[in-house]
């Protein structure tokens, strides 16, 4: 069974539970788990978690995020993209400067109320379910954080951007809300993810070309190995007296480690080198205690 992580390019028309199905079918195992969605009409980025890497899921799914999105003004619709049916019309007669201003009043937390047309649950209801049956229900703001907006094009009525944000960030509710304080409405006319954390657009793989390497037995080239994902991190490696405490995810001393040292938190790997988990430390205790484990028997 593979292990890893695939950097996925996610093509339109294609839900992030097809990927994964899909997937399930070209690597022939079941245990594949993607790391958050992206609208079926949305392109790009969509790391996917093999094997024990499906333990990354739920941390990769909190890094931030990096967009390119096209916003039309003139228009809304029921479900904030242009896939939708038109709610309202409006005439754009916005200056570049008002566009600018409007624009950059999103950098920083702002609330964001959740669209209808979205996985959210509410009373146990999936959002987009009740919107096709034509219900409509309260939807708390949630505190969502834009780090940076960069407009790169601007070609009225329609204005691309990029958009660093927090995970949670709906960008077709952004190019809502855009449209709403301009005061002409708007929608999301197009997405691609360019980033999630460290995997970019630049090296992702589309399924043909997935399909192409396990033909030519050469998947060991797309699956990135769990522990790269903490690369930023110190590593560790225990001493052959102290394997055990790892491979039963034991607190260790330093120095039953090499090289020795007490860091905040480590990769840590056992004797014969192979990938353990991420340990903090406890400086109290003495001891390097373990975060998230990703060792199998």
């Amino acid at each position: 069974m593979l292990s890893g992580i695939i950097n996925i390019y996610k093509e339109r028309g294609f839900t992030s539970h097809d990927v994964v199905a899909k997937l399930r079918g070209i690597l022939r195992q079941k245990k594949i788990g993607h790391t958050g969605t992206l609208d079926p009409e949305a392109e790009g980025v969509l790391p996917v978690c093999l094997g024990k890497g499906t333990r990354l899921c739920d941390m990769l799914s909190d890094r931030t995020k990096s967009y390119e999105a096209v916003l039309l003004l003139g228009q809304s619709t029921d479900t904030q993209d242009a896939a939708g049916q038109v709610t309202a019309r409006a005439e754009v007669s916005v200056t570049e400067e008002q566009l600018r201003e409007v624009l950059q009043g999103f950098v920083g937390d702002y609330e964001q109320i959740p669209p209808m047309y979205s996985a959210l649950k509410v009373n146990g209801q999936r959002l987009y379910k009740l919107a096709r049956a034509g219900v409509e229900v309260e939807r708390k703001a949630r505190k969502v954080t834009i780090h940076e907006l960069r407009i790169l094009e601007i070609r009225l009525p329609r204005v691309r951007f990029a958009v660093d944000c927090s995970k949670g960030t709906y960008i077709r509710t952004l190019c809502h809300d855009a449209g709403e304080r301009l005061g002409c409405h708007g929608c999301m006319e197009s997405l691609v993810r360019t980033r999630v954390g460290e995997f970019r657009l630049e090296d992702s793989l589309k399924l043909a070309d997935v399909e192409r390497l396990r033909d030519e037995d050469r998947l060991d080239e797309a699956v990135i190995p769990v522990d790269r994902v903490f690369a930023e991190l110190p590593g560790l490696q225990l001493v052959p007296e102290a394997a055990a405490y790892g491979h039963n995810g034991n607190p260790f001393r330093p120095a039953q480690a090499q090289p020795l040292l007490e860091a905040e938190r480590a990769r840590v790997y056992d004797d014969r080198g192979e990938f353990l988990g991420v340990y903090r430390y406890d400086a109290e205790g003495g001891l390097y205690r373990p975060v998230k484990m990703f060792y199998q028997f």
